[in-house]
């Protein structure tokens, strides 16, 4: 004993002595349900085709996609967002892939809801830049500028073709102004009032995007600073926050996710909606990178990081490690 008495009175690593005694008194726990796996189908290819970039990760076929949506539900994934990446060759300046009922994303759509049903949430990428031959999330004007107001219409035409693919949810993530209430309008005409929609509400203009880019087979020249988030703005977030909830979001997200906990923790305390935050191709590929080099713990920076996102506020993550990681968590 020290020769102070019992200072000190207090002492909080009592609550760390043992795994059994910091699972009791953990203040956050990840659950299966807590994760969204996103997801590449890739046009025209027999085989699954690795994803360069991003270690780990492939570009589906319609079969293997299949597979990853069983593999999920076994594992209590709660749900699946799918991405098309279509033959170079139909791609046009107005993304007519992305309209086509036979495009790549509405056929895997059907392909995964005829698999599943109901048993894992169908949720399909609402944007353009996968379809258009430039590469830009929206239709371009005569001045090669994102046209706001016909990107929309491109936006409610696709949202009723994938509606009627049988996604349960929408992710419009192209950050055009209006284009959640044009959506919801969209899918409310043809009666689709069950389809829901997750707001890419936050999505800044990160470094973080770039093994995304070879994931979908970008055509990107230039950036998307003109309408994605200034990464030093936090307050122009919470504006976009009150108008996505305005036209109807039913959930909104943070993209990404890791260098955002500060945005993502101020969206969950101002809101009664799930909050998402997506942790990004490029957070993925740094833990694998790093672990693939020995510097890093590869299991340990990928439940800390989690850990991190959901303490933050996230209700759910979506995460390219989701099935793995409810494996591991099962």
């Amino acid at each position: 004993m020290s020769k102070y008495g019992s200072f000190p009175g207090t002492r909080p690593r009592r609550l760390r002595t043992t795994p059994v005694m910091r699972r009791m008194v953990a203040e956050t726990r990840l659950h299966p349900a807590d994760f969204i796996l996103p997801a590449f189908v890739r046009e025209g290819v027999s085989e699954p085709v690795p994803i360069q970039a991003m270690p780990g990760v492939v570009q589906h076929t319609r079969d293997s996609l299949k597979k990853a949506a069983l593999d999920a539900v076994e594992a209590g994934v709660s749900g699946i967002m799918l991405f098309g990446v279509p033959e170079e060759s139909k791609k046009d300046a107005l993304g007519t892939p992305g309209t086509d009922p036979d495009g790549i994303l509405q056929v895997a759509i059907r392909d995964v809801r005829a698999e599943v049903g109901d048993d894992l949430l169908v949720m399909s990428d609402l944007c353009l830049d996968e379809t258009v031959d430039h590469g830009h999330c929206g239709v371009l004007d005569e001045e090669g500028r994102v046209d706001n107001d016909a990107t929309l219409e491109r936006y409610a035409e696709m949202a009723q073709v994938q509606a009627d693919a049988g996604a349960h949810v929408v992710g419009p993530s192209g950050m055009m102004d209006g284009q959640i209430g044009v959506i919801r309008d969209a899918l409310d005409q043809i009666g689709r009032e069950d389809v829901a929609i997750l707001a890419y509400t936050a999505k800044y203009s990160s470094a973080f995007y770039g093994p995304f880019r070879e994931a979908v087979g970008s055509s990107l020249k230039g950036d998307r600073k003109t309408y994605q988030q200034d990464p030093a703005n936090l307050r122009e977030s919470m504006r976009e926050l009150a108008l996505d909830l305005e036209e109807g979001a039913d959930m909104v997200m943070v993209k990404p996710a890791g260098p955002y906990l500060d945005i993502l923790a101020r969206v969950a305390d101002a809101v009664d909606v799930p909050v998402a935050a997506y942790q990004i191709s490029g957070e993925y590929s740094m833990i694998e990178a790093a672990a693939e080099k020995g510097w890093i713990d590869r299991d340990r920076a990928i439940f800390e990081t989690l850990t991190g996102i959901k303490r933050a506020g996230a209700r759910n993550i979506l995460t390219y490690w989701a099935t793995e990681a409810a494996q591991k968590l099962r």
